[in-house]
């Protein structure tokens, strides 16, 4: 969906917020109908610890918002008019494709469907960077993912802090690390409206579940991957800590 620059403040408005609890519901979508609205409620027992209804959502929220932010980084590295703008995008790039590839090592162990495609609301701020050129690219690039990032931290802090599950706790733990070192990349740009931004992630709109519900993938699809572009140094970027290949099982919950 494509962000007219008359729609922009509107959709900017909607900012990570209302994607991450759109986000959050995706799984209803996935044959649980009746999905509770208690997201500490056990869905459940793994070796790895009881998986609730947050933890599973919270896995699905951060491979959906890497499928729009990571290219976002990429258009950044292309299109950004400063040195600040493109290392902005370095960093997203690197950053993401180190969470992308920890949501789908985990995904399949804990039974959880993942995304292929963003939802239409953060394919339409890829779209409205795509559009974008020089320094207005530079603005809307900064300050929507001030937003979006912003956002999501203070979910991540609750995950990490009430999760039982190993694997979740370690996704919650990479998170925070990539998540604020992108928060600082924005912010180093010099671009960021503070006082918008803010207003933005404190009081979102309500949108339509079609626009924040990412696509559900179709059966026996290929899983899509973000990758690292060959060349492109990581030096100084932080990826989060490195989890362990396989995590000590945890007493299932019964």
């Amino acid at each position: 969906m494509p962000v007219s620059r008359s729609t922009i403040g509107t959709v900017f408005v909607g900012g990570a917020l209302s994607v991450t609890l759109a986000a959050l519901a995706y799984p209803s979508m996935l044959g649980i109908q009746n999905a509770s609205s208690n997201q500490s409620r056990v869905i459940a027992s793994t070796q790895w610890g009881p998986l609730t209804e947050a933890d599973r959502n919270f896995v699905v929220f951060v491979r959906s918002a890497g499928l729009w932010e990571g290219p976002s980084g990429g258009l950044a590295m292309k299109k950004g008019t400063t040195v600040a703008v493109r290392e902005a995008g370095r960093h997203l790039v690197i950053g993401h494709a180190a969470l992308d590839a920890n949501c789908r090592k985990i995904a399949p162990e804990l039974n959880i469907t993942i995304p292929n495609q963003p939802t239409p609301q953060q394919q339409g701020f890829l779209d409205t960077f795509k559009s974008d050129t020089g320094k207005q690219f530079d603005s809307d690039f900064a300050n929507i993912l001030r937003v979006t990032h912003g956002s999501i931290f203070n979910t991540i802090a609750k995950i990490r802090s009430t999760t039982q599950n190993t694997l979740v706790r370690q996704l919650a733990d990479q998170a925070n690390d990539v998540v604020l070192d992108h928060i600082t990349q924005m912010e180093n740009t010099g671009l960021v409206n503070f006082t918008q931004v803010i207003f933005q992630e404190t009081t979102p709109p309500k949108l339509p579940s079609s626009q924040v519900t990412p696509p559900v993938p179709q059966p026996g699809a290929p899983v899509v991957t973000l990758t690292v572009p060959p060349g492109l140094p990581t030096e100084g970027v932080p990826t989060g800590p490195a989890t362990t290949p396989s995590p000590s099982p945890y007493p299932t919950v019964r």
